[in-house]
């Protein structure tokens, strides 16, 4: 499954933050419009092509005549509370959906799943949700909203006391190392990388789905 994400919430893969820096919060690269620090919380995704889900009424047959229902993530939201050892946190979604064949109130459940990655591809937790959309008789489209929650230990989203003494130590003209930017060393970059956390929600597709998906 191809794990780029779709921007959402507070940042997405490795946060691009603005307005959220904090006082004593280690901005470790700047942009024009555009500070990076390190935090406690994870970046919270949809993945592409996961955001979607279509279900046809014949097995093998993905025709627009063969469509049953078709559903889409939405309007992800993410709060974090990083005030213990183990910081919390928690994203809610809408789920919309549409069905072709309008007779008969129906009930459809979908699976979706959470995930946490730690580093942009270790896959941390893993774990699978349901959620449930009922048509009424004669009704086309339906909506609900689910929410999902991680958890990720601080330690391990903390840079080591001399990673961080790397990066912050002042530095005097003259000094050997005052023309070296520390964040292009590799035992720092590999260090900061280690402390970058995802949760990913999406649907959880079959193969088939997935190839739908990528290929529409």
């Amino acid at each position: 499954m191809m794990f780029r994400t779709r921007a959402v919430s507070a940042f997405a893969m490795f946060a691009a933050l603005g307005a959220c820096s904090q006082e004593g919060a280690l901005v470790v690269d700047q942009g024009v419009g555009v500070t990076s620090v390190l935090t406690s919380c994870p970046a919270v995704g949809i993945p592409n092509y996961t955001g979607d889900v279509t279900t046809f009424r014949t097995a093998g047959d993905s025709s627009t005549a063969s469509l049953d229902v078709s559903a889409s993530m939405t309007n992800l939201r993410a709060t974090c509370d990083d005030g213990a050892e183990r910081v919390y946190s928690e994203a809610t979604f809408d789920i919309q959906a549409r069905r072709t064949d309008v007779r008969g109130a129906r009930t459809v459940t979908l699976p979706y799943f959470v995930t946490v990655l730690q580093g942009g591809s270790a896959v941390v937790t893993k774990r699978i949700g349901e959620v449930t959309l009922t048509f009424a008789d004669g009704q086309e489209r339906a909506e609900t909203s689910a929410k999902a929650g991680s958890f990720v230990d601080r330690a391990a989203a903390s840079l080591p006391e001399d990673i961080r003494e790397r990066i912050t130590r002042r530095r005097r003209a003259g000094d050997p190392e005052a023309a070296l930017d520390p964040l292009a060393n590799p035992e720092v970059r590999a260090a900061i990388a280690r402390t970058r956390f995802e949760m990913l929600v999406g649907f959880q597709l079959t193969e088939e789905q997935l190839a739908y998906n990528a290929t529409r």
